[in-house]
């Protein structure tokens, strides 16, 4: 009986413990169909904003496309000479936005001056915003209602049991 209630108690402090873990947020994967003769000139419109640490997986025909990183000049000027990094091989291409700044994709097969190339301009991930309750409460009043408390009550319960 004492271990039974002994378990409930951890295991009550362990769902209060992790729900009491502020939120994580998780990268965002943006699937793009890399095609030849399309514009993609309103495609981070319409899908952004992009966020340091989200991904974009180009998927495209081998031997008609490829993804190729070049600096702004290269993107003006459809010129993969100086391409920061390439990838031909393979139907897919996963790349990771690890930094705040614009990044620039062309193809080199011809296709860029019809519109196949791609500027993403990556943002700061926001800060989350605060707990609706918290805006118009007092600081002790905002801490009552977050999850914390939950986590400082399942304390005190297990500690009155031992």
């Amino acid at each position: 009986m004492v271990m039974t209630r002994r378990r409930a108690a951890l295991l009550v402090v362990a769902v209060c413990a992790c729900a009491a873990l502020p939120a994580t947020t998780t990268a965002n994967k943006f699937s793009i169909n890399w095609k030849p003769n399309t514009n993609y000139s309103d495609w981070p419109a319409q899908h952004g904003p992009f966020y340091k640490g989200d991904w974009l997986v180009f998927y495209y025909t081998a031997g008609q496309a490829d993804v190729m990183q070049v600096d702004a000049a290269g993107y003006n000027k459809c010129d993969a000479t100086n391409a920061i990094s390439n990838y031909s091989k393979g139907r897919t291409y996963a790349f990771e936005l690890n930094e705040t700044k614009t990044y620039y994709f062309i193809c080199s097969y011809g296709y860029c001056f019809g519109g196949m190339r791609l500027e993403i301009k990556t943002e700061k991930l926001p800060p989350p915003s605060p707990p609706a309750a918290a805006k118009d409460k007092s600081a002790a009043a905002a801490f009552a209602a977050s999850r914390a408390s939950l986590f400082y009550a399942a304390a005190a319960v297990l500690l009155r049991m031992f």
